[in-house]
């Protein structure tokens, strides 16, 4: 092939490449579009776990003095007495002290909204703290109660809060939503120069609810009677969930590999199960003493013949097996070669390998550790 021909080829191949980018590019261009769109990424940090954070911004954004935070700290957060407090969960959580101090912080001046405790079990027989100091008894009874705002969508509230029943309404309250007969959505009740809000349910105020027009309306009457004059106090947690409730609800992709990974490991680790065997039958002696008891038997009764050739034997035994051409001898040779192998009196080889005199106990016990001595050295 020649330069030239490979030159055209080259440049057809570059063409036919930018063809088909341009082509591609131009298709590109005529059916998508540049667009931009907005895409609601995970709430992160206080928003994430205070449902009343968007009121709180909002408070703010209207000149209003606003903090939010999980308890009511009254030891250590001073209230105004035009200030605002706000309790969003169950009012049962409160103490008898702090039921007394914000009892005396509302007669001069304060203003406290709070809920009937949330759907779940409740003993009638046990005072709610707050409620009971002003004839207000929550009911079993989960009504809804319409809320129309002109100009908004018809809405329908508290849905799953308790109904109120007030023993003294004409007397006690100074605004009320409800019947009497199908109890009592919202309570306010003057105490000296504050007032005390109780209302079925709080849900109208969380973080995705307050962007409708009907609870936006709702919330500025309930937050009226103290509006720019002091601090709104958004409690959104008076009682702090335990450290392993948190963990079990919200760090379960956490805990639950590691509990599978736990399982796992003890699986492998456990005794596998089967069917019962017997237990073994205890040895009563150990097979070193068993041997040394039937050798002491044997030569209590004469028969140390017998040990000597078993001893003799296995010495043999051995040295056919590591010395053929010393096996192979006998008598004074196969002694003189032994001798010479092992350093040691040919005599005492020829002694060793002679059967001992009975009862001669000296000799018995000399030839023996000679031939386990040599049986070792081989």
């Amino acid at each position: 092939m020649t330069l030239t021909r490979r030159h055209g080829l080259i440049a057809l191949l570059v063409l036919a490449v930018a063809g088909a980018v341009a082509g591609g590019a131009a298709w590109w261009q005529r059916n998508f579009e540049r667009t931009e769109e907005w895409v609601d990424l995970p709430r992160t940090g206080e928003a994430a776990r205070n449902p009343l954070y968007v009121l709180k911004l909002a408070l703010i954004a209207d000149g209003v003095q606003a903090q939010s935070r999980p308890r009511l700290q009254l030891g250590s957060v001073a209230l105004g007495p035009r200030d605002t407090v706000l309790l969003y969960n169950d009012p049962r959580t409160l103490t008898g002290k702090d039921e007394a101090t914000l009892l005396e912080w509302v007669e001069r001046g304060g203003h406290l909204l709070l809920r009937t405790p949330p759907p779940g079990p409740l003993d009638v027989e046990k005072p709610v703290p707050v409620l009971a100091a002003f004839g207000l008894h929550p009911r079993s009874d989960e009504l809804c109660a319409g809320l129309d705002v002109a100009g908004e969508d018809p809405h329908v509230e508290f849905c799953r809060g308790r109904r109120l029943d007030i023993d003294n309404p004409d007397s006690t309250v100074s605004l009320h939503w409800g019947e009497p007969e199908l109890g009592y959505v919202f309570a306010r009740v003057p105490h000296g120069r504050g007032h005390v809000d109780v209302l079925s349910d709080f849900d109208f105020l969380d973080n995705d609810s307050l962007k409708d027009g009907p609870h936006i309306a709702l919330t500025r009457q309930l937050l009226d009677p103290n509006y720019r004059a002091g601090t709104v106090h958004l409690i959104y947690e008076a009682q702090m969930p335990s450290f392993w409730m948190t963990l079990v609800r919200e760090h379960w992709r956490v805990w639950l590999p590691l509990l599978l990974a736990l399982m796992a490991w003890l699986w492998r680790r456990s005794q596998r199960f089967g069917p019962l065997l017997d237990s073994p039958a205890v040895e009563r002696r150990s097979l070193l003493e068993h041997v040394t008891a039937s050798g002491e038997h044997v030569y209590r009764y004469g028969y140390a013949h017998l040990l000597h050739e078993a001893a003799r034997k296995a010495f043999l035994a051995r040295l056919r097996r590591r010395d053929p051409q010393a096996a192979a001898l006998d008598g004074d040779a196969q002694a003189a070669m032994l001798a010479e192998r092992f350093g040691l009196p040919a005599d005492d080889i020829r002694n060793a390998l002679s059967t001992p005199i009975a009862r001669d106990h000296a000799a018995f016990r000399s030839r023996i550790a000679m031939l386990i001595r040599m049986r070792n050295s081989l």
